[in-house]
């Protein structure tokens, strides 16, 4: 919003009413993506774990244990989009959407623990090699596996960027990788049934180093978020918005950081130095307007005026900027 405390027009607030409308609609559509993913990962885990009992297969036990961290990994990020959709309070002024970014977190420490739990029953089957039984029954769950995780991945993954969601896009990440992971066991079946006896051990161990792939592009998308980073494109058409607004002479600054899947942006532009504080104040409501038109899931946009050729290196605020 504006720094001056004068009401917004009709259509602003109708425009900002929307948009909050808009990330309520966007937490409804994560939960129900997740529950809808969370009971297919569920089932097919529930299936291998079956499958691992009567076969011995170390790589498909690798890739059970994954199926069942990612379904956990559901768990925490729902109850963050339920929390995030909580009014703001004195206490929590900013609101409750940053839990949605403390999930990413706790699903990268899943990705990283499931790695670790592959690696290790890898090598302990490579020291002290233990047969697999009924290889057709260990290629099926293979493959209904990689088919199962790559369809609850590319749900996840798309409806997550639909919704400017890092944390679901990164489990959709993790059910892509218990895919991967599902090729992996097929092929150590397929090397023990030609006479390759270590070919499912090795096979874990191939599984573990995919999961570590997909960890790093999981911690670069959380952190960065948590970091309050952004794309350089959207900072970019903040200023190219903002600067098209008739009355504004130039676009100081512009910063824009997600909290859970909502956007939000600081601006500070310069008018003409003879307007009134009425009139200044009119130009910031019409350029955070068309921001909150403009900008994919902006949620709201404080916008500063200066004067037309102030110096940020003048006045009181002076020796309180960074050097």
């Amino acid at each position: 919003m504006s720094e001056a405390d004068h009401p917004h027009g009709h259509g602003h607030s109708h425009d900002h009413a929307a948009k909050i409308d808009e990330a309520l609609e966007s937490s409804n559509a994560g939960v129900r993506a997740i529950k809808i993913s969370l009971a297919g990962l569920a089932t097919t885990a529930l299936i291998q774990v079956v499958i691992v009992a009567v076969s011995g297969s170390v790589a498909l036990l690798a890739d059970t244990i994954h199926n069942f961290a990612d379904a956990l990994t559901a768990i925490p990020l729902w109850i963050a989009f339920i929390v995030g959709r909580r009014p703001a309070t004195r206490r929590y002024p900013y609101g409750y959407r940053r839990s949605e970014d403390l999930a990413g977190i706790f699903i990268v420490l899943m990705i990283a623990a499931s790695a670790f739990l592959a690696a290790w029953e890898a090598v302990r089957r490579l020291m002290t090699p233990e047969p697999v039984r009924n290889l057709g029954w260990v290629m099926a769950a293979a493959i209904a596996g990689f088919l199962g995780n790559e369809l609850v991945a590319q749900y996840r993954i798309r409806i997550g960027r639909r919704i400017g969601s890092a944390a679901l896009v990164a489990d959709g990440q993790h059910a892509r990788t218990d895919g991967l992971t599902s090729l992996g066991v097929l092929a150590g079946a397929v090397g023990v049934a030609i006479g390759l006896e270590r070919a499912d051990p090795i096979a874990g161990l191939a599984i573990m180093v995919a999961i570590l792939f997909v960890l790093w592009d999981a911690c670069r998308s959380v952190f960065r978020r948590i970091l309050d980073g952004t794309d350089e494109s959207t900072v970019v058409m903040l200023e190219e918005v903002a600067a098209s607004v008739q009355g504004v002479e130039h676009v100081t600054s512009a910063k824009a950081r997600w909290t859970g899947h909502a956007l939000n942006a600081d601006i500070e532009i310069q008018v003409e130095s003879t307007l009134t504080v009425e009139q200044g104040h009119r130009i910031a409501e019409e350029v955070e307007h068309e921001l909150l038109h403009a900008i994919p899931r902006l949620l709201g946009a404080t916008v500063h005026v200066d004067p037309h050729d102030h110096s940020p290196d003048t006045g009181p605020m002076a020796h309180h900027r960074p050097v």
